[in-house]
């Protein structure tokens, strides 16, 4: 993610965070992995994430999105959910991940837009749909996260401690 780009929160989850001395957008972000692929995150709350991501840069041999990259996409908008939704005192890990691939891309910016199915206390799941600039649906995902408590002295502490 781009040092001059703005994910939107909702105001009383970045008061919780300020408090604790931690950079929300920092945190939640797509990693290394998802600034190569130069994934955006413009919005999230535990209701909703939104991003985008090129086509360009992502694709496989025959230059439509790779299916890998949609996969990306959709991980890291319900991880991020799933965190949103965890709290500052769990770490989302996904368990499960299953993607159908409707129609194919090959120029443009894709969207995601993840939303719950089940929100519980030990297991979040998030229905991503991945669409193109045309709104047509590109890909649907379904990602399962186990919630598992933050533990500072083991180094997994959502604030990096």
């Amino acid at each position: 993610m781009g040092a001059q780009h703005a994910v939107k929160f909702p105001q009383e989850v970045l008061d919780e965070y300020a408090a604790l001395g931690i950079d929300l957008p920092s945190l939640f972000s797509a990693g290394h992995l998802g600034e190569r692929m130069d994934i955006r995150i413009l919005e999230a709350s535990a209701e909703r994430v939104v991003a985008t991501m090129p086509v360009e840069g992502n694709t496989q041999p025959y230059g439509l999105l790779h299916g890998g990259a949609s996969a990306v996409l959709a991980e890291t908008l319900g991880s991020v959910g799933a965190m949103m939704h965890g709290g500052i005192t769990k770490i989302a890990v996904g368990v499960d991940l299953n993607c159908t691939h409707h129609r194919g891309a090959r120029s443009g910016l894709v969207t995601g837009v993840a939303t719950p199915v089940h929100r519980g206390r030990s297991t979040t799941t998030y229905e991503i749909v991945i669409s193109d600039e045309q709104d047509r649906r590109v890909c649907t995902a379904r990602l399962t996260c186990l919630l598992r408590d933050a533990d500072p002295a083991g180094g997994q502490n959502p604030a990096g401690a």
